[in-house]
C-alpha cells in the first residue's frame, strides 16, 4: 500500500510549472496585483471548500476522494494552455483549490487509519515522510527544466503537470481498501452533513491542546507555502538570479527537504515533538530574516537550510495533530479543520505581501513575518506547557480507572 501511496504523492506532486507560473502569467499580461489577488482568492476558496470535503472523505472511501483530487488536477493544468488569460488563471488556481482540498485531509487520514488498523501505528512518522519525500523527489527530477522547456514551448510545464495528474489517476485507483472498511454509522443511525461538520468543529473547539496544535502547524505552514511558492520567485528576481536557473534552485530545495522529511524521527533523540516545532519554526523564521542581507550565494544557501528545516517540521507536526485526534470516524474533517486555519491566515498573509511588493517593501516583509512567527511561536509555548501539565493528571485519573 505505502508503495502506491507514495507513487500517488509522487505523481500528483509533480508541478512542473510551479518555478515559472509567476513569469508565465506576467508574460500573458497580468500584472502583479492580479497575480496575487488569483493567489489570495484560491486560499478562500480552498477554506470554503476543505471542511465539506473532509467530512464527505470521512463518510465515504478515503481513496475515491484522492482519485478525484487527481482527476481535478488533471482537468485544472489544461486550462492555462487553452485560457490563458485572467479568468482562465483564476479558474486553474479555483480547480487546484478544490483538488487539494479533496486530498489534504483525506491523504494523511487514509494513510494513519490504514497503518493503525493493520497493527503498524509505529510506522506512521516514517510512512508520512517518505510520503512527503515523494511528492518532493520527482520534483528534484522536473525542476530544473522548467525553465529551459517554458522557453522552448511557453505551456510545456503545464502540459506536463497534467500527465502526471493522470498518472495519479490511475495508481489512486489501486490503492487496497482500510482494513474492515471504512467506518461509517449504518444508514438509520448516519448523521447529516451538517451535524458531522459541527461535531468536528466541536472535537476541535472542546480540546485546547488540539486546538493550540493546529494554530503551531499554521505557523509552519505558512512560512513554507509563504516562502517557497509566493515569495520563491520575487526573492530570486530581486536577486538577480537568471530565470532559466529558478528551477534549479526550486529542485535543490525539494533535494534538501527530502532529505528533512526522512530523517524527522531522529528529532526525537533530543526533543519532545512539541519543542521540536517550536525550535524549528524559530529558526525557519529566523532564516527568512536572514534572507534580506544575503547576496545571491547565500541567499540559495539559506533557502536550502530553510527546505531542510521544514522537512523535518513536516511529518512531526502531522503526527502530533493526528495522535491529539480522539475520535477516528472524523479525523479527515479535524485535519481539514487544520488545513483551512492554515489558508485562512495564507490568505492574509498573501494580500499583505500585494501590498508590500506593489510599496517595493519585500526585505520590511520578510522582517515582519520573522517577528511575527517568533513571537507567535513564544506565545504559544507558554500556552502549550499549560495545556500539558492539565492533560497529564487527567491521563492519570483514566488510568486509575481502568
Amino acid at each position: 500500500m505505502t508503495r502506491l501511496y507514495n507513487g500517488y504523492q509522487l505523481f500528483s506532486g509533480l508541478l512542473w510549472w510551479l518555478p515559472v507560473f509567476y513569469l508565465y502569467q506576467r508574460n500573458a499580461g497580468l500584472t502583479d496585483e492580479q497575480i496575487f489577488t488569483i493567489q489570495s482568492i484560491y486560499y478562500v476558496f480552498f477554506c470554503l471548500l476543505e471542511i465539506p470535503t473532509g467530512a464527505l472523505a470521512d463518510r465515504f472511501d478515503y481513496r475515491r476522494f484522492l482519485l478525484a483530487g487527481a482527476g481535478t488536477l488533471l482537468v485544472a493544468n489544461l486550462l492555462p494552455v487553452f485560457w490563458p488569460v485572467f479568468w482562465g488563471f483564476l479558474v486553474h488556481f479555483l480547480l487546484v483549490a478544490l483538488a487539494n482540498s479533496l486530498v489534504s485531509g483525506a491523504g494523511s487520514a487514509y494513510l494513519y487509519e490504514y497503518l493503525v488498523r493493520s497493527g503498524e501505528p509505529e510506522r506512521y512518522r516514517k510512512a508520512e515522510g517518505n510520503a512527503r519525500a515523494a511528492s518532493l523527489i520527482g520534483r528534484v527530477a522536473c525542476l530544473p527544466l522548467a525553465g529551459f522547456l517554458m522557453q522552448w514551448h511557453t505551456p510545456l510545464p503545464y502540459l506536463l503537470t497534467a500527465a502526471g495528474a493522470a498518472v495519479a489517476v490511475l495508481l489512486a485507483a489501486r490503492l487496497p481498501a482500510l482494513p474492515g472498511g471504512q467506518r461509517q454509522p449504518d444508514k438509520a443511525g448516519r448523521e447529516p452533513l451538517s451535524q458531522a461538520l459541527t461535531g468536528a468543529v466541536r472535537l476541535v473547539t472542546r480540546s485546547k491542546l488540539l486546538m493550540l496544535l493546529i494554530v503551531q502547524g499554521v505557523a509552519v505552514f505558512t512560512l513554507v507555502r509563504v516562502l517557497q511558492t509566493n515569495l520563491f520567485q520575487p526573492i530570486l528576481a530581486a536577486k538577480d538570479l537568471p530565470v532559466a536557473a529558478f528551477g534549479s534552485v526550486l529542485a535543490a530545495n525539494a533535494l534538501f527537504e527530502v532529505a528533512g522529511a526522512a530523517r524527522s524521527a531522529l528529532v526525537r533523540r533530543w526533543l519532545s515533538d512539541t519543542r521540536a516545532i517550536f525550535v524549528l519554526t524559530t529558526v525557519l523564521a529566523l532564516l527568512l530574516a536572514l534572507l534580506v542581507p544575503a547576496g545571491l550565494a547565500a541567499t540559495i544557501a539559506l533557502m536550502c537550510v530553510f527546505s531542510l528545516v521544514s522537512g523535518v517540521a513536516y511529518p512531526i507536526q502531522r503526527q502530533l495533530v493526528n495522535d491529539a485526534v480522539t475520535d477516528p470516524s472524523r479525523r479527515a474533517t479535524v485535519l481539514s479543520v487544520e488545513s483551512i486555519v492554515d489558508r485562512l491566515v495564507c490568505s492574509l498573509v498573501v494580500l499583505a505581501l500585494g501590498a508590500y511588493l506593489s510599496a517595493g517593501a519585500l526585505n520590511l516583509f520578510l522582517l515582519h513575518l520573522a517577528i511575527g512567527t517568533v513571537v507567535l511561536m513564544t506565545v504559544l509555548a507558554v500556552f502549550l506547557r499549560r495545556a500539558n501539565r492539565r492533560r497529564a493528571p487527567e491521563a492519570v485519573i483514566e488510568g486509575s480507572t481502568r
